[in-house]
């Protein structure tokens, strides 16, 4: 006779979050929603301020304005200082949020793991196919394979704030855990690919600086005036080695200690994000914004786009390959392990979400920069292409989610009912017996008031001449 089988366990893929999870995501996309609403007015002014005969001088005077001290290699101009230096804060909150991700949230679990990893890789990847394929079929230039890979998840939720559309928290979730692992591998390939000189002993400093840096960190020094100095000679020596700044920024957030101990409300790393996100959504990321998205538009400026292989690629990889990338690793992870999606949602919610990623600004930008810095003209052609990419990818995203919105809001609704009143969604309560105890008492106060209004309601007919039920009623 052979032993009964253990149930296999099948886990849901963009299931709903627990509610620590989700309370941490709802805040921190709180934020972000903020910021990238800041992040959009800030493109549109950068675009205006660029294209305005009038004012067109008066950015380019600006931008290229140049300050810092020179001995030290860090007179830049206030563009440069922009996105090496701003950039730098938000790559920190990026190291934090990695961190944390790695230690406490989707990614610490393998098999959690995979789902977010592979579709963000796929949604890397197919992008870069895609840029790539375009300019070999149309001789251009393959250096900018990695301008369409990344995904801006402020813009994105900026995008969701003004079409007004309530998305459940696990696509939310999956949106910025996607984000998050999108970071990671921008990251990746912005110190591989983007660095072709290195000053070894600025290298070594820098390193030497880092390892301080943990080192304090570890003996609970504490102490704003010891790590931001800290950190800015970290930065600037990080600059001089040749590798690119930010790194130094992904670098810190990374040692932070994102695990609560005993006695603690909120980890360290925790602390400070919340500390520092708001630095970097709403002044960090909306001045590099208007600093780098001044790109001038006009008939001929459009066309372009689509008629250089470089352009039209970063527009195809934005539009094309992020969406196909992103749904097909999700259905391949979905088919080929155990994981299951969820019953609240269907395949076209994920193929909505996969347009949404489509939106990449930040770091594309500054890809853009790195790998067409040496010629300005396509530098900015390929801003305009990231800018209508992104405005292409929005369009349609904000098209597939609006067609299913009265489902998400119905399940907004559901995550955000609280009967009972004490503060936690009844969603999370179903097994708990003290819940369906007070939701008891409280049908069984209902049932008493209606019993009482109906009680009320039989008296006000018996004392009313030829009410309801007497033989005055009957029809002749």
């Amino acid at each position: 006779m052979t032993a009964p089988r253990t149930p296999t366990t099948v886990r849901k893929a963009l299931g709903r979050l627990s509610l620590p999870e989700r309370t941490f995501m709802a805040d921190a996309l709180r934020t972000e929603t903020v910021g990238g609403v800041l992040l959009l007015l800030a493109a549109v002014a950068a675009l205006f301020w660029a294209n305005v005969p009038g004012l067109h001088h008066g950015y380019e005077t600006v931008s290229h304005f140049h300050f810092g001290p020179g001995a030290l290699g860090l007179h830049l101009s206030v563009a440069h200082w922009a996105a090496d230096g701003l950039l730098a804060v938000f790559f920190f909150v990026a190291g934090i949020e990695l961190k944390r991700e790695l230690v406490a949230g989707d990614l610490r679990d393998p098999k959690a793991a995979v789902l977010p990893v592979v579709a963000a890789l796929c949604g890397m990847a197919a992008p870069a196919l895609v840029y790539t394929l375009t300019n070999l079929a149309g001789n251009g230039s393959l250096q900018g394979w990695a301008v369409p890979t990344a995904t801006d998840i402020a813009f994105a939720l900026a995008v969701l704030a003004v079409i007004g559309t309530s998305l459940p928290s696990a696509l939310r979730a999956f949106l910025l855990t996607l984000a998050v692992v999108d970071d990671l591998f921008a990251i990746l390939i912005i110190a591989i690919f983007f660095t072709d000189r290195l000053n070894l002993p600025a290298l070594g400093g820098a390193a030497a600086g880092l390892a301080v840096f943990w080192l304090l960190l570890r003996k609970g020094v504490r102490g704003w005036y010891v790590y931001v100095p800290l950190a800015v000679v970290i930065w600037a020596l990080m600059y001089n080695s040749g590798v690119h700044a930010t790194i130094a920024g992904v670098a810190m957030g990374l040692m932070l200690r994102c695990t609560t101990r005993e006695g603690e409300q909120h980890s360290p790393g925790e602390h400070i994000e919340h500390l520092v996100r708001p630095l970097s959504a709403g002044l960090a990321v909306p001045l590099f914004a208007l600093f780098s998205a001044g790109v001038s538009i006009s008939g001929g400026a459009l066309g372009d786009v689509f008629a250089k292989p470089e352009t039209l690629g970063v527009v195809l990889g934005l539009v094309v390959g992020k969406t196909l990338g992103i749904f097909g690793g999700t259905w391949l992870t979905v088919r080929f392990t155990r994981a299951r999606l969820s019953e609240e949602l269907a395949w076209a919610d994920v193929f909505a979400m996969s347009s949404l990623a489509g939106i990449g600004f930040t770091v594309s930008l500054l890809i853009g920069e790195l790998a067409f810095g040496s010629d300005t003209v396509l530098t900015g052609e390929v801003k305009a292409a990231v800018l209508i990419g992104s405005l292409i990818a929005a369009v349609c995203a904000t098209m597939l989610l609006k067609v299913r919105n009265d489902r998400y809001r119905r399940l907004c609704e559901e995550e955000e009912r609280d009967e009972d009143l004490d503060g936690i969604p009844d969603v999370y309560e179903q097994g708990d017996p003290a819940y369906h105890l007070r939701m008891a008492q409280i049908h069984e106060r209902k049932a008493a008031e209606h019993r009482r209004l109906a009680a009320e309601a039989r008296h006000g007919l018996a004392e009313v001449p030829g009410g309801a039920g007497e033989e005055s009623d009957r029809p002749a």
